[in-house]
């Protein structure tokens, strides 16, 4: 990209006779014509400085913005000179909209994908044309930039080797609590979008259901009222009880903890139970799967208890099976 003349006959111009170019400060910059394909730009989630140089080209370039409300994605562009024309692709248009817009992309339009806030297909019916999209031939490509999500993990102080997503919970109490006793196991920090109204009932139904795990809630990430709050879930919940809470809202909440490492004599006695159940390899790979343990390390054990048995009997033992 480079900076624009002030010549206009030398300006690019979308398919629509929209400029294409950007203004970053007071430096306006023109905009390569972006090649035929759905491009997928992450735009920020609040301050409007968390944009990439390779969006805004891409914004600038692209012949169409397929976006879920044309006001909120008007103001980003306003903020940066962008005038490419805007289409409205949301969860109620969708099965409309998709047609129009996989008919531009074989006539050859390059369209950018955006979402309200952060990375697009997150919480919203991007991947369905995106699906849409690779299936009919067309070059889909992504532009990562800001996410929720990974603001909120970074920030929370919570495990991140493994963390689990799984978007707004329902919004009734039964299947509400029902989706969080699915969630209860896994053994990866819970990734959740809440509204400010409904917070209060789901951090009451976490705790009730995952008792005392560490939870953060990340209100409002980059914007100027950002806030973090950490402690575990019956504090959390105990806190926002009473409160109206009011922004965009994320909540991480700790993995289970692990289970703990059962004693030589707990291992001996369930290697007894089923060995006096099943064959020895077989009551080795039960009690591995109980408890975790190695195979390698309980079959070891397994035969030691084996054979003890048989000498206690009276028996030699050489078969390794249980007397």
């Amino acid at each position: 990209m480079r900076g624009s003349s002030d010549n206009p006959d030398r300006r690019s111009l979308s398919l629509d006779g929209a400029e294409r170019s950007y203004v970053v400060g007071k430096h306006s910059f023109e905009a390569a014509k972006l090649s035929p394909g759905l491009y997928v730009v992450a735009t920020p989630i609040g301050n409007l400085g968390d944009i990439t140089l390779r969006a805004l080209g891409a914004l600038a370039g692209a012949d169409l913005i397929a976006c879920e409300d044309t006001r909120v994605t008007r103001k980003l562009l306003d903020r940066y000179g962008i005038a490419t024309p805007l289409a409205p692709y949301h969860d109620h248009n969708a099965e409309k909209a998709r047609p129009m817009l996989l008919h531009r992309l074989a006539d050859g339009a390059a369209i950018a994908l955006v979402s309200d806030a952060g990375t697009p297909l997150i919480s919203d019916p991007g991947f369905k044309l995106v699906r849409a999209a690779r299936e009919a031939g067309h070059a889909v490509t992504a532009l990562p930039g800001a996410s929720a999500v990974l603001a909120a993990l970074t920030i929370a102080g919570l495990p991140t080797d493994e963390f689990f997503f799984a978007g707004f919970l329902p919004p009734k109490e039964t299947a509400r609590r029902a989706r969080i006793a699915e969630l209860a196991p896994i053994p990866a920090s819970l990734v959740l979008y809440e509204t400010g109204p409904r917070l209060a009932a789901t951090l009451a139904d976490l705790a009730h259901l995952l008792g005392n795990r560490e939870a953060a809630i990340c209100r409002e990430l980059t914007k100027l009222h950002e806030e973090v709050r950490r402690g575990d879930l019956p504090s959390l919940a105990q806190s926002y009880a009473s409160s109206e809470t009011r922004g965009e809202i994320v909540v991480i909440v700790a993995p289970p903890a692990a289970p703990a490492r059962p004693t030589d004599a707990e291992v001996d006695a369930l290697l007894r139970q089923a060995l006096s159940r099943i064959s020895l390899k077989d009551a080795v790979g039960e009690v591995a799967q109980a408890t975790g343990l190695s195979r390698r390390a309980l079959y070891q054990r397994a035969l030691a208890l084996t054979m003890k048995a048989a000498n206690d009997s009276g028996g030699d033992g050489d078969d390794g099976a249980p007397r």
